[in-house]
């Protein structure tokens, strides 16, 4: 049985799909990256799963600003997109607080589901871009990078 999840942040578009007898954090050696157009996909057809990131810039500040991969471990970025997603789902159920333009959909980060090393590392850089671009602080400490 498939299990879909579709987020979208902003100009960000996540859909995750996964099998329960699947374990999506041992496919990294399998994932295709493309990047153009200011748009980042991650995709591995066997597991199921994809992210789009769509937003202008996001494309050029990921390869001159953001950390290599492997810079951080994965339970790093696990912990820290757990924190943002939580935060920013936060922020979208108060609109009159914080601006919905910014906040549209909230996220279905589950952080039971083993995305993989790729895809927490783009969720991460994407809400480092998101809170230095836009001068949001969604939780702790934001490299300025």
């Amino acid at each position: 049985m498939k299990k879909c999840i579709s987020i979208l942040i902003a100009l960000l578009t996540i859909v995750a799909c996964s099998t329960a007898s699947k374990n999506i954090a041992s496919s990294d050696s399998a994932t295709s990256i493309k990047k153009g157009n200011d748009t980042v996909r991650i995709a591995n057809d066997s597991l199921e799963y994809e992210v789009i990131i769509i937003d202008n810039g996001f494309t050029n500040w990921l390869a001159s600003r953001a950390y290599p991969r492997n810079y951080h471990s994965l339970s790093y970025l696990e912990n820290k997109n757990n924190l943002y997603v939580t935060e920013w789902n936060n922020r979208v159920l108060q609109p009159q607080r914080y601006n919905p333009n910014l906040y549209e959909m909230s996220i279905d980060y589950r952080p039971d589901i083993h995305y993989g090393y790729e895809v927490n590392y783009l969720i991460y850089n994407y809400m480092i871009y998101f809170q230095n671009t836009y001068k949001q602080k969604l939780w702790g400490y934001v490299p300025s990078r």
